[in-house]
């Protein structure tokens, strides 16, 4: 609801930048330019080996992680300090939702959903940096992460469970009549899924960045009403401070629940 309502803000924001440009030239609002990805050390062409602004961001992303969970964490101490306990926290939180709806048995996959998690949660805040490059915003990268996780997922689930597995797609519950129709709807249901894990992060970090990116440009041209954008931006940015953290939330526990039924399909 929240993405939709995003997106038709931007969209009539874009449709009155447009009936405006025509009187007032200066104003030019390009909220998509940010999402570009450019080259770092020049030039206009990007191969899949050169080290673009995603690259970079991507790359802090990693850095970040690295800095929490291994350098933040090496002393061990009883009295932890600050990044110690924001990594304590941070472990406690992943655990108990692994545990809480995936169940004991998943917590050995526990590092794989607690680096996930934290890996989209600096990406999002990172993406808040003025000047920075939102990476989770481009489907390319979301798309990956959903997609290992349906691999995963799949392949685990006939790993553990051979055929029974199919029986995540068959209703026995239903009348007999009406499973093959469900065992249909759940199968496409199921492919779905990398898709709508996917879109659902993307979406929401681009509309939210390219609200705040046509109001700055608004700002710029309403003179001394600037002070109304500003003000719509600050607001906008307070709810992308708490998007970034939600989002992650979500994609995580999403995957925790693929991850339940490829652990108990028949649930």
């Amino acid at each position: 609801m929240r993405k939709l309502v995003l997106l038709v803000v931007v969209a009539l924001v874009l449709i009155s930048a447009v009936a405006l440009q025509p009187e007032t030239p200066h104003l030019a609002i390009h909220p998509m330019d940010q999402f570009v990805v450019k080259p770092l050390f020049g030039g206009d062409t990007v191969h899949w080996y050169t080290i673009t602004n995603a690259t970079l961001w991507l790359g802090l992303a990693i850095l970040c992680v690295i800095g929490l969970l291994v350098i933040g964490t090496r002393g061990r101490a009883i009295i932890p300090s600050r990044i110690q306990s924001v990594a304590e926290l941070a472990y406690g939180f992943v655990y108990k939702m692994v545990e809480d709806v995936t169940g004991k048995d998943a917590v050995r996959f526990f590092p794989y959903i607690m680096t996930l998690f934290i890996f989209i949660v600096f990406a999002n805040f990172l993406g808040l940096i003025p000047m920075s490059f939102t990476t989770t915003s481009h489907i390319a990268v979301t798309a990956v992460l959903a997609a290992l996780v349906f691999v995963t997922v799949t392949v685990l689930g006939f790993v553990l469970n051979g055929t029974k597995f199919l029986g995540l797609f068959w209703v026995s519950s239903a009348p007999l009549a009406l499973r093959p129709v469900l065992a249909i709807i759940e199968l496409i249901s199921y492919f779905v899924r990398p898709v709508s894990h996917s879109i659902r992060l993307a979406g929401n970090v681009m509309a939210g960045h390219a609200v705040i990116k046509v109001f700055a440009g608004f700002a710029a041209a309403l003179g001394v009403f600037s002070f109304l954008p500003v003000v719509a931006i600050s607001a906008v940015y307070a709810l992308e401070v708490l998007v970034a953290f939600i989002q992650a939330y979500v994609f995580t526990i999403l995957t925790c629940v693929y991850l339940k039924d490829a652990l108990h399909p028949s649930h």
